[in-house]
């Protein structure tokens, strides 16, 4: 049976938010089209210059968001809840439905995903494409079928640069919403021991081992279906989140016992509007040690707060090593 893709079209200023609520429809990835910053994105993402004269002539004002319903779903029920949450949030949009092969969507947004560097460190490389050029990069070659997690998003970049400047080799990580697995095996690449991801979709989790297969990170990487941490034991050195603010509040409640002393946590999926949001629920027992922005959309950095010691709260003073009654 054929799937029912869902073209929501809005302003380029609405995408962020637009695409944050499509991704609530579906438990799987959607994709974008957005053309504002087309000549830059040739040069930076595809290492391109010549553009073809198709994609010169799209329209720069806006975007349009492709969601895809499966054949078990109801596509008016997700028609109904986009239009629902857009009016809510004052997004102008309209809507527009048509049928296609499963294999045809799959096939439709590869042609926007090429190798792409990350960081200082990695380049990941979509496993159809063959010409590439890794210079000292890690390759993460990746499929990320229709699991979400290909890089070029926002959210996955700012993970992968903190993940890059708090990573050390002896480190175990958690993948909390791993989706495709990029996060668990970016951090395996960059020389983590050892990850654990878990999502609430098992083809995700399919798809996150087989990408390990593909990176020779198997024996490395384990995954597991279930909601949140449900299905987690342990402790972790770094536990990384990249789902949405919405989400993010309830884990970060439940996410303590899961740490070491000096845990970094890795939040990422923020949209600017819900960043106060997301540091009210830290504030209790987290301290927030670093903060990424680009496009509208925040990653943060965070780790528990230092248990104070007799009363006081040592990490308010520095210590600037004055000879004291021990010094030799």
């Amino acid at each position: 049976m054929d799937w029912t893709e869902i073209a929501v079209t809005v302003d380029v200023k609405d995408v962020d938010l637009a695409g944050d609520i499509a991704n609530m429809a579906v438990p799987y990835g959607i994709y974008i089209e957005d053309y504002s910053d087309l000549e830059q994105g040739a040069r930076e993402i595809a290492h391109i210059d010549l553009i073809d004269e198709e994609l010169l002539q799209k329209d720069r004002t806006k975007a349009i968001i492709h969601v895809y319903i499966s054949p078990e779903e109801n596509p008016s029920e997700a028609v109904a809840f986009l239009q629902e949450r857009y009016r809510a949030a004052g997004i102008p949009h309209t809507i527009e439905t048509a049928s296609c092969a499963m294999e045809d969507w799959i096939n439709n947004w590869k042609k926007y995903f090429k190798p792409l560097e990350v960081g200082t460190r990695l380049l990941i490389r979509p496993t159809w494409e063959d010409q590439y050029e890794p210079g000292r990069r890690k390759v993460l070659h990746l499929d990320p079928g229709l699991a979400f997690g290909t890089g070029t998003h926002e959210t996955t970049r700012l993970c992968i640069e903190l993940i890059e400047d708090y990573l050390r080799p002896d480190m175990d990580i958690l993948d909390v919403g791993c989706g495709s697995g990029i996060l668990s095996l970016a951090a395996l690449l960059m020389g983590g021991r050892s990850a654990v991801g878990v999502d609430i979709d098992p083809l995700a989790v399919k798809t996150a081992q087989e990408n390990a297969r593909i990176n020779g990170l198997q024996d490395r990487f384990t995954a597991a279906a279930g909601n949140l941490t449900e299905k987690v034991t342990g402790k972790y050195h770094m536990i990384l989140a990249n789902i949405v603010a919405d989400v993010l509040i309830p884990l970060t409640k439940d996410i303590l016992p899961f740490f070491y002393e000096d845990t970094v946590y890795i939040l990422s999926g923020i949209i600017a509007e819900r960043e106060q949001d997301v540091l009210r629920a830290l504030q209790k027992e987290f301290e927030v040690i670093d903060r990424r922005f680009a496009k509208g959309w925040i990653a943060l950095a965070a780790q528990r707060k230092r248990t104070p010691i007799g009363g006081i709260d040592w990490s308010k003073f520095q210590i600037y090593g004055a000879p004291g009654p021990f010094a030799g």
